[in-house]
């Protein structure tokens, strides 16, 4: 249960998980470097690629001796969650609320990040033992979004993913987030093409900048 809250605590303290999707395997560690690089420490790879399962171990692998946390995004039914936790991830997001996965979350002592959108899907994410709730896609409802699920609900901690950009970010935390996710907005895709691994840092890095600005 320690290691568990410590990486519930990455994740917030980070504020904000880089997602990785659509990256090719041979490039993934090394992206995966450069973000860290950048200041991000909780890194999500998507469940989603094919071989999903060996770079999230092969990112783990090369970020053991780090502060980073890293955990598997898109991850929609149990089996998966299953084969994602064994491969190495600490935390698992999905975009959408099944209780069968924060069941499997929480037998294993991982960390669950569902998705929701509605107040009801909130209600039953933290009834099933959630620890944060993915509020996604979080540009279709916008900032305002999260005080009008914590009105009735209470202090629940919502992670904004979906359309969280450097520009806006700052609204998101002063709505309530307690992090957000982001992943083009984030990770420049064009650097990746040109494996040009600094750019990706400095990328990553002003991201990191925009969130420390909009906390401080």
């Amino acid at each position: 249960m320690a290691r568990k809250q410590a990486v519930r605590e990455r994740i917030v303290d980070s504020g904000v998980t880089a997602v990785l999707r659509g990256i090719d395997e041979e490039d993934m560690v090394p992206v995966a470097e450069a973000i860290h690089a950048g200041g991000v420490t909780a890194i999500e790879v998507t469940a989603d690629a094919k071989r999903c399962t060996e770079m999230i171990a092969a990112v783990d692998r090369a970020l053991a001796d780090t502060d980073a946390v890293v955990g598997a995004g898109t991850v929609m039914d149990a089996p998966a969650a299953r084969n994602v936790i064994e491969a190495g991830a600490e935390f698992v997001l999905a975009p959408n609320l099944n209780e069968d996965v924060v069941t499997v979350c929480n037998r294993e002592n991982v960390v669950c990040i569902p998705g929701v959108m509605t107040p009801t899907e909130a209600d039953r994410a933290m009834a099933a033992g959630a620890d944060i709730l993915k509020l996604f896609p979080a540009s279709t409802v916008g900032p305002d979004h999260i005080g009008a699920l914590r009105g009735p609900l209470g202090d629940v901690p919502v992670m904004p993913t979906g359309g969280v950009s450097a520009d806006n970010v700052g609204e998101y935390f002063d709505a309530g987030a307690v992090a957000v996710g982001a992943g083009s907005a984030l990770v420049d895709y064009d650097a990746i093409e040109r494996e040009d691994w600094d750019a990706v840092r400095d990328s990553a890095a002003e991201f990191v900048s925009a969130v420390e600005d909009a906390r401080s």
